[in-house]
């Protein structure tokens, strides 16, 4: 499986090491679902997408929608479970453990860089 490490190039910060990336209809209804936990360095970038929800989800996570270019069009940090977050304009959503935002200082406006794992 294809894994991503991803950097917040506007504060110089790694937000993940290895994110994962859901590009398929089947993985992007799956998500984080089965998982109990996502732990740090370890995200999903979900790709199109513009709403996400976290209904059934057992752990909060941080959300950034993201535009074509990967610039940060919004942020849900800390989104428990049993919600749902949109952004219409939104291309793509990576989601995070909760805290990577306030721990990286991420915000609305800044440009991610996408790198392959090999």
């Amino acid at each position: 499986m294809l894994k991503l490490r991803i950097r917040n190039l506007t504060r110089d910060k790694l937000l993940a090491t290895e994110a994962e990336v859901a590009d398929t209809s089947k993985k992007r209804r799956t998500g984080l679902l089965k998982r109990e936990s996502l732990p740090q360095g370890e995200g999903l970038w979900i790709t199109p997408c513009e709403a996400i929800h976290t209904i059934g989800m057992k752990f909060p996570i941080d959300v950034l929608f993201l535009s074509r270019t990967k610039k940060v069009l919004k942020i849900k940090e800390r989104m428990p479970p049993g919600r749902i977050a949109v952004c219409l304009w939104a291309h793509s959503v990576l989601e995070l453990p909760a805290g990577t935002v306030a721990a990286t200082g991420t915000a609305v406006g800044d440009q991610l860089e996408f790198e392959k794992v090999i």
